[in-house]
Protein backbone atom coordinates (compact mmCIF):
# COMPACT_ATOMS: atom_id res chain seq x y z
CA UNK A 1 0.00 0.00 0.00
CA UNK A 2 2.71 2.34 0.80
CA UNK A 3 4.10 1.91 -2.67
CA UNK A 4 1.00 3.53 -3.95
CA UNK A 5 1.69 6.74 -1.90
CA UNK A 6 2.63 9.89 -3.52
CA UNK A 7 6.58 10.51 -2.60
CA UNK A 8 5.53 13.49 -0.71
CA UNK A 9 3.40 10.89 1.84
CA UNK A 10 5.99 8.51 1.65
CA UNK A 11 8.47 11.24 3.01
CA UNK A 12 5.73 12.59 5.17
CA UNK A 13 5.14 9.02 6.71
CA UNK A 14 8.87 8.32 7.34
CA UNK A 15 9.43 12.40 8.94
CA UNK A 16 6.32 11.62 10.84
CA UNK A 17 8.18 8.33 12.40
CA UNK A 18 10.97 9.52 13.07
CA UNK A 19 10.07 12.77 15.24
CA UNK A 20 7.52 10.65 16.68
CA UNK A 21 9.96 7.48 17.41
CA UNK A 22 12.45 10.76 19.28
CA UNK A 23 9.62 11.81 21.48
CA UNK A 24 8.52 8.47 22.25
CA UNK A 25 11.69 7.23 23.00
CA UNK A 26 12.28 10.41 25.63
CA UNK A 27 9.22 10.05 27.11
CA UNK A 28 9.57 6.38 27.66
CA UNK A 29 12.88 7.18 29.25
CA UNK A 30 11.39 10.18 31.55
CA UNK A 31 9.05 7.35 32.37
CA UNK A 32 11.13 4.73 32.99
CA UNK A 33 13.74 6.94 35.15
CA UNK A 34 10.76 8.31 37.21
CA UNK A 35 9.25 4.76 38.00
CA UNK A 36 13.40 3.86 39.31
CA UNK A 37 13.72 6.58 41.02
CA UNK A 38 10.48 5.65 42.62
CA UNK A 39 11.29 2.40 43.32
CA UNK A 40 14.34 3.13 44.42
CA UNK A 41 13.58 5.65 46.48
CA UNK A 42 10.27 3.43 48.04
CA UNK A 43 13.31 0.72 48.92
CA UNK A 44 15.27 2.97 50.59
CA UNK A 45 12.14 4.21 52.88
CA UNK A 46 11.20 1.02 53.39
CA UNK A 47 14.44 -0.33 54.45
CA UNK A 48 15.05 2.67 56.80
CA UNK A 49 10.95 1.37 58.35
CA UNK A 50 12.56 -1.99 58.94
CA UNK A 51 15.34 -0.55 60.70
CA UNK A 52 13.36 1.53 62.50
CA UNK A 53 10.79 -1.58 63.66
CA UNK A 54 13.83 -3.34 64.49
CA UNK A 55 14.65 -1.12 67.13
CA UNK A 56 11.10 -0.47 68.08
CA UNK A 57 11.10 -4.54 68.60
CA UNK A 58 14.22 -4.22 71.08
CA UNK A 59 12.59 -1.10 72.67
CA UNK A 60 9.23 -3.25 72.97
CA UNK A 61 10.95 -6.18 74.71
CA UNK A 62 13.27 -4.09 77.04
CA UNK A 63 10.21 -2.05 78.14
CA UNK A 64 8.64 -5.62 78.66
CA UNK A 65 11.24 -6.67 80.64
CA UNK A 66 11.61 -3.78 82.92
CA UNK A 67 7.77 -3.75 84.01
CA UNK A 68 8.41 -7.66 84.32
CA UNK A 69 11.23 -6.48 86.84
CA UNK A 70 9.35 -4.11 88.59
CA UNK A 71 6.31 -6.15 89.01
CA UNK A 72 8.80 -9.08 90.42
CA UNK A 73 10.12 -6.41 93.11
CA UNK A 74 6.30 -5.73 94.12
CA UNK A 75 5.83 -8.95 94.74
CA UNK A 76 9.59 -9.50 96.39
CA UNK A 77 7.94 -6.77 98.93
CA UNK A 78 4.39 -8.34 98.97
CA UNK A 79 3.91 -9.06 102.55
CA UNK A 80 1.18 -12.36 102.67
CA UNK A 81 3.40 -13.75 100.03
CA UNK A 82 7.36 -13.46 102.75
CA UNK A 83 4.70 -14.55 105.06
CA UNK A 84 4.28 -18.23 103.40
CA UNK A 85 8.27 -18.46 102.00
CA UNK A 86 9.49 -17.56 104.91
CA UNK A 87 7.54 -20.22 106.80
CA UNK A 88 9.18 -23.54 108.03
CA UNK A 89 7.37 -25.18 106.00
CA UNK A 90 5.70 -23.42 102.69
CA UNK A 91 2.57 -24.43 101.11
CA UNK A 92 3.40 -24.54 97.81
CA UNK A 93 -0.51 -25.18 96.69
CA UNK A 94 -0.85 -20.98 98.92
CA UNK A 95 2.14 -20.14 97.23
CA UNK A 96 0.48 -20.71 93.58
CA UNK A 97 -2.88 -19.49 94.28
CA UNK A 98 -1.03 -15.98 95.57
CA UNK A 99 0.93 -15.73 92.51
CA UNK A 100 -2.38 -16.55 89.99
CA UNK A 101 -3.45 -13.48 91.66
CA UNK A 102 -0.88 -11.59 90.57
CA UNK A 103 -0.23 -12.43 86.23
CA UNK A 104 -3.52 -10.16 86.25
CA UNK A 105 -1.81 -7.37 87.81
CA UNK A 106 1.66 -7.39 86.69
CA UNK A 107 0.42 -8.68 82.83
CA UNK A 108 2.56 -11.79 83.21
CA UNK A 109 0.82 -15.02 82.48
CA UNK A 110 3.90 -16.99 83.92
CA UNK A 111 4.64 -16.12 87.62
CA UNK A 112 7.50 -18.95 89.16
CA UNK A 113 8.75 -18.79 92.45
CA UNK A 114 12.55 -20.22 92.49
CA UNK A 115 14.28 -21.38 96.09
CA UNK A 116 18.20 -20.17 96.88
CA UNK A 117 18.83 -23.60 94.94
CA UNK A 118 16.71 -23.02 92.06
CA UNK A 119 14.38 -25.77 92.72
CA UNK A 120 10.75 -24.55 91.45
CA UNK A 121 8.50 -23.90 94.75
CA UNK A 122 5.56 -22.61 93.24
CA UNK A 123 4.12 -21.22 89.82
CA UNK A 124 0.81 -19.69 88.06
CA UNK A 125 0.54 -21.47 85.40
CA UNK A 126 -0.18 -25.18 86.47
CA UNK A 127 0.85 -26.37 82.71
CA UNK A 128 4.45 -25.12 83.27
CA UNK A 129 6.29 -28.34 84.75
CA UNK A 130 9.84 -28.73 86.17
CA UNK A 131 11.24 -29.05 82.85
CA UNK A 132 10.68 -25.26 81.82
CA UNK A 133 12.72 -24.42 84.93
CA UNK A 134 15.91 -24.35 83.09
CA UNK A 135 15.87 -20.84 81.39
CA UNK A 136 15.01 -19.54 84.75
CA UNK A 137 18.03 -21.77 86.09
CA UNK A 138 20.36 -20.31 83.61
CA UNK A 139 19.37 -16.68 84.33
CA UNK A 140 19.52 -17.47 88.32
CA UNK A 141 22.73 -18.48 87.78
CA UNK A 142 23.89 -15.62 85.46
CA UNK A 143 22.30 -12.93 87.98
CA UNK A 144 23.94 -14.68 90.81
CA UNK A 145 27.88 -15.37 89.33
CA UNK A 146 27.70 -11.70 88.32
CA UNK A 147 25.83 -10.13 91.35
CA UNK A 148 23.36 -8.35 89.43
CA UNK A 149 19.94 -7.35 90.75
CA UNK A 150 17.79 -8.75 87.95
CA UNK A 151 18.84 -11.00 85.02
CA UNK A 152 16.61 -11.87 81.81
CA UNK A 153 16.82 -13.16 78.00
CA UNK A 154 14.26 -14.38 75.33
CA UNK A 155 13.72 -18.90 75.68
CA UNK A 156 10.97 -21.26 74.83
CA UNK A 157 8.80 -21.94 77.48
CA UNK A 158 5.92 -24.99 76.48
CA UNK A 159 7.56 -24.62 73.17
CA UNK A 160 6.19 -21.29 72.83
CA UNK A 161 8.39 -18.01 72.67
CA UNK A 162 8.89 -15.82 75.80
CA UNK A 163 10.76 -13.13 77.31
CA UNK A 164 12.47 -13.83 81.28
CA UNK A 165 13.30 -11.62 83.95
CA UNK A 166 14.71 -12.84 87.18
CA UNK A 167 14.52 -11.10 90.21
CA UNK A 168 15.77 -11.94 93.88
CA UNK A 169 13.74 -12.02 97.41
CA UNK A 170 15.84 -10.97 99.81
CA UNK A 171 15.56 -11.99 103.68
CA UNK A 172 16.83 -9.55 104.59
CA UNK A 173 19.20 -7.78 102.43
CA UNK A 174 21.89 -9.12 101.19
CA UNK A 175 21.07 -12.66 101.86
CA UNK A 176 18.73 -13.98 98.89
CA UNK A 177 15.69 -16.16 100.39
CA UNK A 178 14.08 -16.97 96.85
CA UNK A 179 13.79 -15.40 92.79
CA UNK A 180 10.91 -14.81 91.26
CA UNK A 181 10.75 -15.73 87.73
CA UNK A 182 8.64 -13.42 85.72
CA UNK A 183 7.53 -14.24 81.65
CA UNK A 184 5.59 -12.61 78.79
CA UNK A 185 4.69 -14.19 75.75
CA UNK A 186 5.89 -13.32 72.31
CA UNK A 187 2.96 -14.80 70.35
CA UNK A 188 0.31 -13.47 67.25
CA UNK A 189 -0.83 -10.62 70.10
CA UNK A 190 2.48 -9.03 70.48
CA UNK A 191 3.47 -9.64 67.01
CA UNK A 192 -0.03 -7.57 66.14
CA UNK A 193 1.07 -4.71 68.59
CA UNK A 194 4.70 -4.35 66.63
CA UNK A 195 2.12 -4.20 63.68
CA UNK A 196 -0.23 -1.43 64.76
CA UNK A 197 3.08 0.40 65.85
CA UNK A 198 5.41 0.31 62.92
CA UNK A 199 2.95 -0.75 60.51
CA UNK A 200 5.54 -3.56 59.75
CA UNK A 201 4.49 -7.27 59.96
CA UNK A 202 6.20 -9.24 62.16
CA UNK A 203 6.96 -13.14 62.13
CA UNK A 204 8.62 -15.13 65.20
CA UNK A 205 10.43 -18.04 63.34
CA UNK A 206 11.91 -21.27 65.19
CA UNK A 207 15.40 -22.59 64.10
CA UNK A 208 16.19 -25.18 66.56
CA UNK A 209 15.16 -27.45 63.87
CA UNK A 210 16.92 -25.53 60.66
CA UNK A 211 15.43 -28.06 58.15
CA UNK A 212 12.08 -27.31 59.24
CA UNK A 213 11.88 -24.26 60.80
CA UNK A 214 8.56 -23.58 63.23
CA UNK A 215 6.48 -20.04 62.78
CA UNK A 216 6.04 -18.94 66.85
CA UNK A 217 3.69 -16.24 65.89
CA UNK A 218 2.92 -13.91 62.74
CA UNK A 219 0.73 -11.23 61.47
CA UNK A 220 0.95 -13.10 58.11
CA UNK A 221 -1.91 -15.47 57.20
CA UNK A 222 -1.00 -18.80 57.84
CA UNK A 223 0.11 -20.14 53.95
CA UNK A 224 2.87 -17.17 53.93
CA UNK A 225 3.62 -17.24 56.96
CA UNK A 226 4.90 -20.53 56.01
CA UNK A 227 6.63 -18.92 53.14
CA UNK A 228 8.22 -16.39 55.08
CA UNK A 229 9.77 -19.72 57.33
CA UNK A 230 10.83 -21.28 54.30
CA UNK A 231 12.84 -18.29 53.42
CA UNK A 232 14.58 -18.80 57.18
CA UNK A 233 15.52 -21.68 56.87
CA UNK A 234 17.42 -20.85 53.17
CA UNK A 235 18.83 -17.66 54.72
CA UNK A 236 19.52 -19.22 58.54
CA UNK A 237 22.89 -17.95 58.39
CA UNK A 238 22.03 -14.81 57.57
CA UNK A 239 21.95 -11.64 60.33
CA UNK A 240 20.24 -8.24 59.96
CA UNK A 241 19.82 -8.99 55.90
CA UNK A 242 17.61 -7.08 53.94
CA UNK A 243 16.12 -7.97 50.92
CA UNK A 244 12.91 -8.69 48.54
CA UNK A 245 10.64 -11.99 49.27
CA UNK A 246 8.00 -12.71 47.13
CA UNK A 247 4.69 -13.84 48.94
CA UNK A 248 1.85 -15.23 47.34
CA UNK A 249 2.60 -12.46 44.13
CA UNK A 250 3.37 -9.61 46.64
CA UNK A 251 6.74 -8.19 46.66
CA UNK A 252 7.82 -7.47 50.46
CA UNK A 253 10.78 -5.27 51.91
CA UNK A 254 12.30 -7.90 54.20
CA UNK A 255 14.71 -7.61 57.21
CA UNK A 256 15.86 -10.90 58.53
CA UNK A 257 16.59 -10.46 62.51
CA UNK A 258 18.49 -12.87 64.56
CA UNK A 259 17.35 -12.65 68.26
CA UNK A 260 19.77 -15.06 70.86
CA UNK A 261 18.02 -17.24 72.83
CA UNK A 262 18.86 -19.01 76.34
CA UNK A 263 21.06 -22.08 74.98
CA UNK A 264 19.26 -22.32 72.21
CA UNK A 265 19.58 -21.72 68.76
CA UNK A 266 18.42 -18.06 67.54
CA UNK A 267 14.75 -17.46 66.51
CA UNK A 268 14.75 -15.71 63.30
CA UNK A 269 12.39 -12.07 63.62
CA UNK A 270 10.99 -11.47 60.28
CA UNK A 271 10.09 -7.93 59.65
CA UNK A 272 7.95 -6.92 56.22
CA UNK A 273 6.49 -4.65 54.06
CA UNK A 274 4.61 -4.97 50.81
CA UNK A 275 6.10 -2.94 48.46
CA UNK A 276 3.50 -1.80 46.59
CA UNK A 277 2.41 0.35 49.98
CA UNK A 278 5.09 2.06 49.14
CA UNK A 279 5.08 3.36 45.97
CA UNK A 280 1.33 3.65 46.19
CA UNK A 281 1.63 7.34 45.72
CA UNK A 282 4.78 7.20 43.38
CA UNK A 283 2.47 5.38 40.73
CA UNK A 284 -0.15 8.04 40.83
CA UNK A 285 2.71 10.42 39.49
CA UNK A 286 3.82 7.51 37.00
CA UNK A 287 -0.13 7.54 35.88
CA UNK A 288 -0.01 11.43 35.64
CA UNK A 289 3.36 11.11 34.18
CA UNK A 290 1.60 8.85 31.42
CA UNK A 291 -1.32 10.66 30.42
CA UNK A 292 0.95 13.94 29.93
CA UNK A 293 3.17 11.67 27.78
CA UNK A 294 0.44 10.48 25.55
CA UNK A 295 -1.41 14.20 25.19
CA UNK A 296 2.55 15.19 24.14
CA UNK A 297 2.44 12.09 21.57
CA UNK A 298 -0.85 13.67 20.28
CA UNK A 299 0.06 17.18 19.87
CA UNK A 300 3.65 15.88 18.33
CA UNK A 301 1.89 13.82 15.81
CA UNK A 302 -0.10 16.87 14.36
CA UNK A 303 2.94 19.29 14.30
CA UNK A 304 5.19 16.64 12.65
CA UNK A 305 2.52 16.47 9.70
CA UNK A 306 2.62 20.40 9.27
CA UNK A 307 6.08 20.40 9.49
CA UNK A 308 6.47 17.45 7.31
CA UNK A 309 4.58 19.48 4.41
CA UNK A 310 6.48 22.40 4.29
CA UNK A 311 10.16 20.45 4.44
CA UNK A 312 9.25 17.63 2.22
CA UNK A 313 9.99 19.12 -1.02
CA UNK A 314 13.14 21.20 -0.16
CA UNK A 315 14.72 18.47 1.69
CA UNK A 316 14.04 15.95 -1.23
CA UNK A 317 15.85 18.44 -3.60
CA UNK A 318 19.07 18.30 -0.88
CA UNK A 319 19.12 14.57 -0.91
CA UNK A 320 19.14 14.01 -4.63
CA UNK A 321 22.11 16.66 -4.58
CA UNK A 322 24.04 14.94 -1.65
CA UNK A 323 23.91 12.04 -3.57
CA UNK A 324 25.07 13.45 -7.02
CA UNK A 325 28.04 14.87 -4.58
CA UNK A 326 28.81 11.33 -3.10
CA UNK A 327 29.27 10.45 -6.46
CA UNK A 328 31.80 13.03 -7.11
CA UNK A 329 29.40 15.16 -9.28
CA UNK A 330 30.55 18.53 -8.41
CA UNK A 331 28.89 20.21 -11.39
CA UNK A 332 25.39 20.56 -10.21
CA UNK A 333 23.90 23.42 -7.90
CA UNK A 334 21.17 23.70 -6.13
CA UNK A 335 18.23 26.14 -7.02
CA UNK A 336 15.79 26.50 -3.71
CA UNK A 337 14.87 30.40 -3.74
CA UNK A 338 14.03 30.47 -0.44
CA UNK A 339 14.64 33.37 2.36
CA UNK A 340 14.14 30.68 5.58
CA UNK A 341 17.04 28.60 6.79
CA UNK A 342 16.45 25.96 4.24
CA UNK A 343 17.38 28.26 1.65
CA UNK A 344 20.18 29.30 3.58
CA UNK A 345 21.37 25.89 3.86
CA UNK A 346 20.67 25.51 -0.04
CA UNK A 347 23.41 28.47 -0.67
CA UNK A 348 25.61 27.19 1.94
CA UNK A 349 26.06 23.58 -0.03
CA UNK A 350 26.64 24.95 -3.08
CA UNK A 351 29.49 26.52 -1.70
CA UNK A 352 30.87 23.81 -0.21
CA UNK A 353 30.27 21.90 -3.51
CA UNK A 354 32.57 24.27 -5.11
CA UNK A 355 34.84 24.05 -2.22
CA UNK A 356 35.08 20.24 -2.80
CA UNK A 357 35.71 20.64 -6.62
CA UNK A 358 38.59 22.86 -6.28
CA UNK A 359 39.65 20.39 -3.37
CA UNK A 360 39.91 17.37 -5.51
CA UNK A 361 41.20 19.54 -8.23
CA UNK A 362 43.97 20.64 -6.39
CA UNK A 363 44.80 17.41 -4.65
CA UNK A 364 45.04 15.15 -7.92
CA UNK A 365 47.13 17.89 -9.45
CA UNK A 366 49.63 17.71 -6.09
CA UNK A 367 49.16 13.76 -6.33
CA UNK A 368 50.45 13.86 -9.97
CA UNK A 369 53.35 16.49 -9.44
CA UNK A 370 54.66 14.86 -6.66
CA UNK A 371 54.49 11.46 -4.71
CA UNK A 372 51.19 11.01 -2.95
CA UNK A 373 53.04 10.56 0.54
CA UNK A 374 54.92 13.83 -0.23
CA UNK A 375 51.66 15.49 -0.74
CA UNK A 376 49.92 13.62 2.12
CA UNK A 377 52.91 15.76 4.00
CA UNK A 378 52.52 18.68 2.59
CA UNK A 379 48.45 18.49 3.52
CA UNK A 380 48.91 17.54 6.83
CA UNK A 381 51.41 19.67 8.27
CA UNK A 382 51.92 24.12 7.79
CA UNK A 383 53.63 24.59 5.00
CA UNK A 384 56.65 26.44 5.51
CA UNK A 385 60.53 26.31 4.82
CA UNK A 386 62.89 24.47 7.17
CA UNK A 387 62.94 21.10 7.75
CA UNK A 388 64.57 18.57 10.27
CA UNK A 389 67.46 16.28 10.37
CA UNK A 390 67.05 12.52 9.99
CA UNK A 391 68.23 9.16 8.69
CA UNK A 392 67.79 8.44 4.82
CA UNK A 393 68.48 6.43 2.41
CA UNK A 394 68.55 8.04 -0.91
CA UNK A 395 68.46 6.13 -4.42
CA UNK A 396 69.87 7.67 -7.36
CA UNK A 397 69.23 6.01 -10.99
CA UNK A 398 70.38 7.10 -14.26
CA UNK A 399 69.56 5.93 -17.59
CA UNK A 400 73.11 5.17 -19.74
CA UNK A 401 73.72 6.66 -23.17
CA UNK A 402 70.09 7.99 -23.31
CA UNK A 403 71.42 11.61 -24.73
CA UNK A 404 72.80 9.59 -27.87
CA UNK A 405 69.68 7.45 -28.27
CA UNK A 406 67.43 10.85 -28.19
CA UNK A 407 69.63 11.97 -31.43
CA UNK A 408 68.13 9.20 -32.87
CA UNK A 409 64.55 9.51 -32.51
CA UNK A 410 62.03 11.83 -32.86
CA UNK A 411 60.91 14.09 -29.29
CA UNK A 412 57.34 12.44 -29.50
CA UNK A 413 58.76 8.93 -29.48
CA UNK A 414 61.75 9.62 -27.27
CA UNK A 415 59.26 11.58 -24.26
CA UNK A 416 56.74 8.14 -24.73
CA UNK A 417 59.90 6.13 -24.05
CA UNK A 418 61.03 7.78 -21.32
CA UNK A 419 57.64 7.95 -19.34
CA UNK A 420 57.34 4.22 -20.31
CA UNK A 421 60.32 3.73 -18.18
CA UNK A 422 59.84 6.23 -16.00
CA UNK A 423 56.16 4.37 -14.77
CA UNK A 424 57.72 0.89 -14.52
CA UNK A 425 60.78 2.08 -12.61
CA UNK A 426 58.32 4.25 -9.92
CA UNK A 427 56.30 1.46 -9.75
CA UNK A 428 58.81 -0.76 -8.26
CA UNK A 429 60.42 2.24 -6.06
CA UNK A 430 56.59 2.47 -4.07
CA UNK A 431 55.99 -0.99 -3.93
CA UNK A 432 59.24 -1.37 -2.13
CA UNK A 433 58.32 1.49 0.47
CA UNK A 434 60.35 4.31 -1.53
CA UNK A 435 59.32 8.47 -1.96
CA UNK A 436 60.09 9.39 -5.67
CA UNK A 437 61.69 12.69 -4.40
CA UNK A 438 61.85 14.00 -8.44
CA UNK A 439 62.81 13.38 -12.07
CA UNK A 440 65.84 14.73 -13.40
CA UNK A 441 65.29 14.17 -16.76
CA UNK A 442 65.88 10.62 -17.39
CA UNK A 443 67.20 10.41 -13.92
CA UNK A 444 65.16 9.29 -10.79
CA UNK A 445 66.08 10.26 -6.66
CA UNK A 446 64.06 8.22 -4.74
CA UNK A 447 64.03 8.57 -0.79
CA UNK A 448 63.27 5.67 2.09
CA UNK A 449 62.63 6.66 5.38
CA UNK A 450 61.31 10.21 4.78
CA UNK A 451 58.54 11.51 4.73
CA UNK A 452 57.43 9.03 6.21
CA UNK A 453 60.29 6.93 8.83
CA UNK A 454 60.87 3.26 8.09
CA UNK A 455 62.86 0.69 10.38
CA UNK A 456 64.14 -0.58 7.40
CA UNK A 457 64.96 1.92 5.08
CA UNK A 458 68.42 0.56 3.84
CA UNK A 459 66.83 -2.63 3.06
CA UNK A 460 63.79 -1.63 1.40
CA UNK A 461 66.34 0.71 -0.69
CA UNK A 462 68.24 -2.62 -1.77
CA UNK A 463 65.06 -4.56 -2.38
CA UNK A 464 64.31 -1.88 -4.77
CA UNK A 465 67.59 -1.51 -6.61
CA UNK A 466 67.16 -5.38 -7.27
CA UNK A 467 63.58 -5.07 -8.61
CA UNK A 468 64.32 -1.90 -10.37
CA UNK A 469 67.33 -3.95 -12.71
CA UNK A 470 64.77 -7.10 -13.02
CA UNK A 471 61.98 -5.09 -14.49
CA UNK A 472 64.51 -2.71 -16.99
CA UNK A 473 65.38 -6.55 -18.09
CA UNK A 474 61.79 -7.59 -18.47
CA UNK A 475 60.98 -3.82 -20.29
CA UNK A 476 64.53 -4.37 -22.80
CA UNK A 477 62.68 -8.00 -23.64
CA UNK A 478 59.89 -5.88 -25.13
CA UNK A 479 61.68 -2.58 -26.47
CA UNK A 480 63.98 -5.84 -28.36
CA UNK A 481 60.75 -7.58 -29.61
CA UNK A 482 59.59 -4.17 -31.19
CA UNK A 483 62.79 -3.63 -32.85
CA UNK A 484 64.03 -0.65 -30.29
CA UNK A 485 67.25 -0.71 -28.32
CA UNK A 486 67.51 -1.90 -25.26
CA UNK A 487 68.12 0.55 -22.47
CA UNK A 488 71.15 0.53 -19.14
CA UNK A 489 70.65 1.73 -16.13
CA UNK A 490 73.27 2.61 -13.14
CA UNK A 491 71.79 2.97 -9.50
CA UNK A 492 73.91 4.59 -6.21
CA UNK A 493 72.13 4.36 -2.69
CA UNK A 494 74.08 5.98 0.42
CA UNK A 495 72.56 5.99 3.93
CA UNK A 496 73.37 9.19 5.77
CA UNK A 497 71.87 12.00 7.96
CA UNK A 498 70.48 14.70 6.39
CA UNK A 499 68.03 17.29 6.08
CA UNK A 500 64.36 16.98 4.95
CA UNK A 501 62.01 19.07 4.30
CA UNK A 502 61.05 22.24 2.43
CA UNK A 503 63.51 23.87 0.43
CA UNK A 504 63.33 26.73 -1.97
CA UNK A 505 60.97 30.11 -1.72
CA UNK A 506 58.25 31.69 0.14
CA UNK A 507 56.36 31.64 -2.94
CA UNK A 508 57.20 28.17 -4.97
CA UNK A 509 58.88 25.35 -2.62
CA UNK A 510 59.45 21.84 -2.76
CA UNK A 511 59.80 18.66 -0.21
CA UNK A 512 63.29 17.18 -0.83
CA UNK A 513 66.68 16.28 1.17
CA UNK A 514 69.93 17.73 1.60
CA UNK A 515 73.54 17.09 2.28
CA UNK A 516 76.66 15.24 1.84
CA UNK A 517 74.81 11.77 2.29
CA UNK A 518 72.18 12.79 -1.30
CA UNK A 519 76.09 14.04 -3.21
CA UNK A 520 77.29 10.85 -2.37
CA UNK A 521 74.57 8.14 -3.66
CA UNK A 522 74.76 10.89 -7.03
CA UNK A 523 78.55 9.96 -7.08
CA UNK A 524 78.39 6.22 -6.31
CA UNK A 525 75.29 6.07 -9.39
CA UNK A 526 78.52 7.83 -11.62
CA UNK A 527 80.76 5.02 -10.58
CA UNK A 528 78.44 2.46 -12.21
CA UNK A 529 79.87 3.56 -15.36
CA UNK A 530 83.40 2.57 -14.74
CA UNK A 531 83.74 -1.25 -16.67
CA UNK A 532 86.20 -2.15 -13.58
CA UNK A 533 83.30 -2.64 -11.60
CA UNK A 534 81.54 -4.54 -13.71
CA UNK A 535 78.17 -4.02 -11.51
CA UNK A 536 75.06 -1.26 -12.35
CA UNK A 537 74.03 -0.66 -8.58
CA UNK A 538 76.29 0.51 -5.79
CA UNK A 539 75.95 1.02 -2.36
CA UNK A 540 78.01 2.38 1.00
CA UNK A 541 79.17 0.40 3.45
CA UNK A 542 76.74 2.48 5.72
CA UNK A 543 73.41 1.26 4.19
CA UNK A 544 74.54 -2.48 3.78
CA UNK A 545 75.45 -1.96 7.18
CA UNK A 546 71.96 -0.12 8.49
CA UNK A 547 69.61 -2.83 6.50
CA UNK A 548 68.34 -5.55 8.53
CA UNK A 549 68.84 -8.45 5.43
CA UNK A 550 71.34 -6.27 2.74
CA UNK A 551 71.08 -9.60 0.38
CA UNK A 552 73.98 -10.78 -1.45
CA UNK A 553 76.55 -7.84 -2.31
CA UNK A 554 80.27 -7.64 -3.20
CA UNK A 555 82.93 -5.84 -1.71
CA UNK A 556 84.75 -3.43 -4.36
CA UNK A 557 86.92 -1.75 -1.78
CA UNK A 558 87.77 1.57 -0.93
CA UNK A 559 86.99 4.77 -3.31
CA UNK A 560 87.60 8.15 -2.95
CA UNK A 561 84.63 10.03 -4.55
CA UNK A 562 84.60 13.70 -6.77
CA UNK A 563 84.42 16.27 -3.91
CA UNK A 564 85.51 13.75 -1.04
CA UNK A 565 88.56 13.51 0.78
CA UNK A 566 88.15 10.53 2.47
CA UNK A 567 87.77 7.06 0.86
CA UNK A 568 84.17 5.11 1.21
CA UNK A 569 84.21 1.43 1.18
CA UNK A 570 81.65 0.66 -1.51
CA UNK A 571 79.93 -2.39 -2.64
CA UNK A 572 77.86 -4.47 -6.02
CA UNK A 573 74.44 -5.28 -5.23
CA UNK A 574 74.12 -8.37 -6.73
CA UNK A 575 70.62 -10.04 -7.86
Amino acid sequence: MSLRLPRFRRFSLRLLTLLLGLLFAALATTYLLVSRANQSNALAHSEQNLELGARIFDEATRQRVEFLARSASVLSGDYAIRQVLLAEHPDARTLGSSLQSYTGRVGAPVIALFDSDQQLLANSDIAMDNENRGPFAYLIQLATRDGLPQASGFAYLNRELHVLVVVPLYAPYPEIAAWFGLAFPLDHAFAQQIKNTTRLDATFVSTQDVARPRVLASTLPAREAGLVAQAVRDNHRAQNRLGILELSGERYVTLFKSQEMLGDEPVAVVLQRPLSAELAQARELENFILLISLAALAIATVAALWIARGVSQPVRVLAAHTRLVAAGDYTQQLDLRREDELGQLAAAFNQMTLGLAERDRVRDLLGKVVSPEIAAQLLRSEVRLGGEEREVTVLFSDLRDFTALSEKLPPAEVLALLNRYLDRMSAVIERHGGVIDKFIGDAIMALFGAPMASPDAAGQALAAARGMAAALAELNRELVAEGRPALAIGVGINTARVVAGNMGSKTRLNYTVIGDGVNLAARLEALTKETVYQTQVITSEATVRAARNAGPVRALGNVTVKGKTEAVAIFAVEA
